[in-house]
């Protein structure tokens, strides 16, 4: 009978996220093929991913802010900021101070396993869904795409769901290149359409 552990016996760490494991097992190496680089710190890799809701309607209703800042963190995995208005503006009926969206900064771990969440299973949940636009980059190796519902993530219950909030994401990269950052999300698999670049 294996003995019963002790309180001084060290804890063992969680593995980490399946997409850094294929980034370091098989993403790594096929980059360095590609563009004949040797040194593995030369190849691009994702910093961060943002995830941002603009919530023009909570300026009528103020539970608005509260759902899509509840849903954008189940979302996540984490607390969202809040994001106010810096100036006004009087066609908008906009004050300076206004709760007008929240924003949420994925790193690390988190980050990897929303990448996973997001092309293993939000994507191939929308419908007629034909790949992401390939284009969407700005020029210094970050590419952006916008979800028009979040009832594309498993998180959020659609029955507890009383109005659809798009968002905006932002996938941001080590390198300067369209080109290499684009192959890097590829690899990750994300699913670009197939049209030029």
């Amino acid at each position: 009978m294996p003995a019963a552990p002790t309180a001084d016996a060290p804890k063992t760490a969680a593995p980490p996220p399946r997409l850094r494991q294929r980034y370091d097992q098989e993403i790594v190496p096929a980059l360095a093929r590609k563009l004949g680089r040797t040194n593995p710190l030369s190849l691009p890799k994702l910093v961060k991913i943002s995830l941002n809701m603009g919530v023009g309607k909570a300026l009528q209703d103020k539970e608005r802010m509260k759902q899509a800042a509840e849903h954008l963190g189940l979302i996540a995995g984490q607390k969202p900021q809040v994001m106010k208005a810096r100036a006004a503006v009087s066609a908008f009926r906009l004050r300076e101070g206004n709760e007008i969206g929240c924003r949420v900064t994925l790193r690390g771990k988190r980050m990897y396993e929303f990448l996973d969440r997001l092309v293993n299973v939000a994507l191939p949940r929308i419908r007629d869904f034909r790949g992401v636009s390939p284009k969407s980059f700005d020029g210094n190796g970050n590419y952006s795409m916008g979800l028009t519902e979040q009832l594309v993530f498993p998180e959020i219950d659609p029955d507890k769901v009383t109005f659809t909030q798009g968002m905006d994401i932002t996938f941001v990269t080590s390198v300067r290149n369209d080109d290499e950052a684009r192959e890097l999300l590829r690899l990750f698999g994300m699913p670009f359409r197939e049209d030029s670049k």
